[in-house]
């Protein structure tokens, strides 16, 4: 596996997989077995046993070990800590007598109990022995005379011990997602660990995590208001339950909130010092350099912080940080732009810039070598290629080859640039910073979470796959209701072999039956893949067709049909989110936040919308009401022109439950879009049912032109699929507004000449039905991602039978309007023609010619059709 072989994890790829693949089984059950061990059971638990001098990471990982076996089980480990000599067979005897049984955790090297095990051959280390955030958990046999059974948890280094810990805490049933989401586990009457040696780790990428962001939305709110309002705010309370998210999650990083509304993270000193505690390496955000929070802590005038005219006071600002947080595990971002993600000041041209920016990474290593490691290239540092200083970067910016290179997705979950196959030698590798919640234009999406794992899983591959492997960073906005797409993001990155193509569609099935059990575990995930779906043609803080380019309102341009099918979609579904609500008992709070609000919020929204359009146009009497009665929680459908506002009015309703789930736990959290005045040109406006002027509505149905002759989606290959070698066209399950979108496999195949052999090139084969012969328009639509060469443009193949097919090719167009209406409707469009020479069914090829192009559906004109405006 070509893209495997990264420096920092070489020979351990296979390991890991095997690994992987053992810890997916159940292997904690309430039932004895040959040689288990005995956790908890019959009013008792094992004594938990760490030692002196062991990391504070463990030492608190274990605190959450022993409270997670009494929310299962009701009985309370003991935690016992012993001294960092020579190990005392006496004590371990009786260290077992209450309990009947002994957890050792330890760091290799921190816990003499475990070492002495090393060292009389009883535990096997090899392969956890200096490898990055590795694990062992083992049951050993007669450990210590006079002691039957020991479990072992041993790690590489602190965070793969603490790994190491929580992982037992998920295997008997408490999800990382318990205090975050209120999912209470499954009381059971006792807890035994399967016999045998389960492994975990090295980490398919080094560093891995989120950014949280724009919180003005609801976190800060909420802990100003609910949580912590002793700090004012997100502070050491609230971090303290992130950092313990991130570790039962296996993620290591944080970039923490920096909008103007929070108080900077390091205003706090207790801050930092509990990421430290818990093993949590800091970083920050593409715009905020060598840890500083620009926003919060530049206090003079912004115009200064411009390092072609105040050198010196941008320096001695770095340094500042720099003496207070150079011993804490930090990875450096360099570089520079504005304040608050504007572009770097100082102005210039792009090779002054250029320069500008290569001076500054020259002194800002130089306080790194100061204050952390004279030997500058030992420490992780990163630079984040985002927004214009991706052109810098393409246009010959020299980053040290120590330096972690990040790209950025467009902010809509499509990455921007991948590394050439001639850059995936430097010695920092490359990253990636991915977005679920977005504040910025062309519109924000901050409400709900409705990007999909399948496109997660789709783009964030394909960046591994082209060797960006070494830090993974997710914008979550709040945490909250990004929950899915949060675990999801960094299970990829924890072992990048655990989902696949094939696999793909049980993750959601896995993640409902942990969460809520697997009574209801597929019909949840059912409902949870629908709502991805129906999600993807639309977001729902994007249902305004006339933004953000600021015209005078207009319909959306679907058809009465497109807009009946989404709404019968959507309220196909919501009922049944509701029934099983009823049903789950315990776990209510958790299905309401994690499945329940945002599916029948986005139907709401969306009937809300379609309704106003379709009233707007004198024709809402098409379209199905929704209501929710308050007493029975049962949906009922009615036809109605007033469904625009009994839709917002539920909706309303149904947001404010937010504050009173959970006793009153997340009050203040939750609202609506837009949710506040801020950033009103990059957010939807209120909502009221819009006016639509004829001239309006007759120009979108100008534009949308003849109805096709035929329409299908791409996975409906009715005549044959063609590889080559192993490249192939391949369906993606769950990606799309079609659910199957295709895309080339492997994702990074070599590109195909069609000119020069096309009979080389994979293809799809479509049967279609000409009604006669003569020129025909092809319209295909394409997810909105981004050429794998920077500037080459999107490009396929379309050929009839057995013609010499044509290289269609779609200008990405980045950043530009038709772009931003493209990652608004999770499409795009290009047109083709071609030539029919008599009626009948005729094979029409789709030829792959780049990796990274995807196609999800097909439409068949009898003239080229109009571009939708």
């Amino acid at each position: 596996m070509k893209n495997a072989r990264r420096t920092w994890m070489a020979g351990v790829v296979v390991w890991v997989v095997v690994c992987a693949r053992v810890l997916a089984a159940d292997w904690v059950s309430e039932t004895a077995t040959v040689g288990s061990f005995a956790l908890a059971g019959e009013g008792r638990a094992a004594v938990v046993v760490v030692a002196e001098g062991e990391f504070q990471a463990v030492a608190l990982a274990v605190a959450d070990f022993a409270a997670d076996v009494e929310r299962v089980s009701g009985v309370k480990p003991a935690v016992k800590t012993v001294s960092a000599g020579k190990v005392d067979a006496a004590e371990a005897a009786a260290l077992t007598k209450a309990g009947g049984g002994m957890v050792l955790v330890g760091t290799l090297g921190k816990n003499p109990w475990i070492d002495a095990l090393v060292a009389e051959g009883k535990l096997e280390v090899s392969k956890v022995r200096g490898h990055w955030e590795t694990f062992l958990i083992a049951t050993v046999e007669k450990p210590f005379a006079g002691v039957e059974r020991a479990l072992v948890i041993v790690g590489s280094d602190r965070r793969g011990t603490a790994f190491g810990v929580y992982e037992l805490s998920q295997a008997i049933g408490v999800s990382p997602w318990h205090w975050w989401a209120d999912v209470v586990p499954e009381k059971k009457t006792a807890l035994h660990v399967a016999a045998g040696v389960r492994k975990l780790g090295p980490p398919s990428v080094k560093y891995r995590g989120i950014f949280i962001n724009d919180e003005d939305w609801g976190l800060q709110p909420w802990a100003a208001q609910t949580f912590e309002p002793e700090n004012g705010g997100i502070g050491p309370k609230t971090y303290e339950k992130v950092f313990e998210l991130l570790l039962r999650l296996k993620a290591n990083t944080l970039w923490p909130a920096m909008h103007a509304c929070t108080k900077p993270f390091n205003a706090d000193p207790r801050n930092a010092a509990l990421a430290e505690a818990r093993g949590i390496v800091m970083g920050s955000s593409h715009v905020e350099p060598m840890l500083r929070n620009n926003v919060g802590e530049w206090t003079a005038a912004k115009d200064t912080y411009n390092y072609a005219t105040n050198r010196e006071g941008v320096l001695g600002y770095w340094e500042e940080r720099m003496k207070t947080n150079a011993t804490y595990e930090s990875v450096f971002t360099l570089g520079m732009r504005g304040i608050h993600d504007s572009g770097m000041q100082g102005g210039g041209t792009p090779a002054e810039q250029i320069a500008r920016l290569e001076k500054i990474f020259a002194d800002q290593r130089a306080l790194i070598a100061k204050y952390v490691k004279p030997e500058v290239e030992q420490v992780p540092q990163m630079f984040c290629a985002y927004k214009e200083v991706l052109g810098l970067f393409r246009g010959g910016l020299k980053v040290p080859d120590d330096v972690t290179v990040v790209f950025p997705d467009d902010n809509f979950g499509y990455i921007r640039d991948f590394p050439s196959e001639t850059e995936r030698g430097r010695k920092g590798g490359f990253g990636v910073y991915y977005h679920i919640s977005y504040l910025g234009r062309p519109l924000s999406y901050l409400w709900l979470n409705t990007t999909p794992p399948a496109l997660i899983w789709s783009e964030m591959r394909k960046a591994y796959d082209h060797g960006a492997d070494r830090l993974w960073i997710v914008n979550v906005g709040d945490i909250k209701p990004a929950e899915i797409g949060t675990e999801f993001f960094l299970q990829m990155a924890w072992d990048i072999e655990r989902w696949n193509r094939e696999n793909l569609p049980e993750f959601l099935v896995e993640w409902a039956a942990r969460e809520f059990g697997r009574e209801y575990a597929k019909e949840i995930a059912a409902i949870m893949e629908e709502y991805y779906r129906l999600n993807f043609a639309r977001k729902p803080e994007h249902l305004q067709w006339w933004l953000p380019r600021g015209e005078e309102p207009r319909p959306s341009g679907w058809t009465e049909d497109e807009v009946r099918q989404q709404i019968e979609a959507f309220a196909a579904i919501s009922p049944r989110a509701s029934e099983i609500h009823e049903k789950l008992g315990r776990n209510a709070d958790a299905f309401y936040q994690l499945v329940e609000y945002p599916v029948i919020g986005s139907t709401l929204a969306n009937i809300r919308y379609f309704s106003g359009e379709l009233q707007a146009i004198s024709r809402a009497e098409v379209v199905p009401d929704a209501r929710v009665n308050g007493s029975d929680g049962v949906w009922r459908f009615s036809f109605s022109s007033h469904a625009a506002e009994d839709s917002d009015k539920s909706l309303i309703g149904f947001t404010e439950k937010f504050g009173e789930i959970a006793g009153g736990k997340w009050r203040g959290f939750m609202r609506l879009e837009p949710a506040d005045d801020d950033w009103k040109s990059m957010r939807i406006a209120p909502w009221k049912v819009p006016t639509f002027s004829k001239e309006a509505v007759a120009k979108v149905k100008e534009a949308r032109g003849a109805e096709p002759l035929a329409v299908f989606a791409a996975k409906e290959f009715s005549a044959r699929k063609v590889g080559r070698g192993e490249v192939a066209w391949q369906v993606v399950p769950g990606l799309g507004r079609s659910g199957n979108a295709v895309t080339l496999f492997p994702l990074n195949a070599a590109s195909f000449d069609l000119s020069r052999d096309a009979a080389s090139a994979p293809f799809l084969e479509y049967a279609v039905e000409f009604p006669a012969a003569g020129t025909f328009s092809v319209r295909v639509h394409l997810l909105p991602t981004h050429a794998l060469v920077s500037g080459r443009g999107l490009r396929f193949g379309l050929g009839v039978d057995d013609a010499a097919p044509q290289v269609v090719t779609l200008d990405v167009g980045d950043g530009g309007p038709t772009w931003a209406q493209g990652v608004l409707a999770g499409e795009r469009l290009v047109t083709a023609s071609v030539e029919v020479n008599a009626a009948g069914t005729r094979a029409l090829r789709i030829y792959g010619v780049d990796a990274g192009v995807v196609i999800d559906r097909i439409e068949i004109g009898a003239v080229a059709a109009p571009a939708i405006p």
